[in-house]
């Protein structure tokens, strides 16, 4: 692919989206307060010291250096693969970007609060998924994007490799 790291651009979005939707809603919500949008769906400010599902969250503070260098590794390594993509791989190109996004929006807070700000909160019966925020949709877009490239990629350049003349 010519030039693949033009796709950056996308990290960079969801880090200001994210980072932008942080700011804003910690200065509009008060702390584990929820604000019913729908029936299904609240904005709750809550601070989150581990990793997805606050994994980790009850640990003494280690994990938040942890999980920066992680993000950070991730991100590299994640750059350095989207450098070597090939062109007909465009899913490719637009999952890596948003993963990278969403960890640096992450490392951010790491970084400056010790602290992952969520705010998105959707609930059914009384039953709460865990609350996330604008870098998790990058970062799961993004997974789901590479999951769909390792099946449908895989069968995209099977199609399009000439057909074995030896048999």
């Amino acid at each position: 692919m010519r030039q693949p790291l033009r796709w950056l651009w996308l990290a960079v979005a969801v880090i200001a989206l994210d980072l932008s939707s942080k700011y804003a809603l910690s200065h509009m919500l008060v702390y584990n307060r929820p604000v019913e949008v729908l029936p299904f769906f609240d904005l709750r400010l809550l601070h989150n010291t581990g990793a997805a599902f606050s994994f980790l969250a009850s640990h003494p503070g280690w994990q938040r250096w942890f999980f920066a260098i992680v993000a950070v590794g991730a991100s590299i390594g994640l750059t350095v693969w989207l450098s070597r993509i090939r062109a007909d791989e465009k899913l490719l190109a637009i999952s890596l970007p948003l993963i990278i996004g969403g960890a640096l929006g992450n490392l951010f807070d790491r970084l400056v609060h010790g602290y992952v700000v969520d705010f998105l909160s959707f609930h059914v019966a009384g039953w709460y998924y865990p609350a996330f925020n604008v870098a998790d949709i990058g970062i799961t877009l993004g997974a789901i994007g590479l999951i769909w490239e390792s099946f449908m990629g895989d069968r995209r350049r099977r199609k399009a490799a000439p057909a074995d003349s030896t048999h």
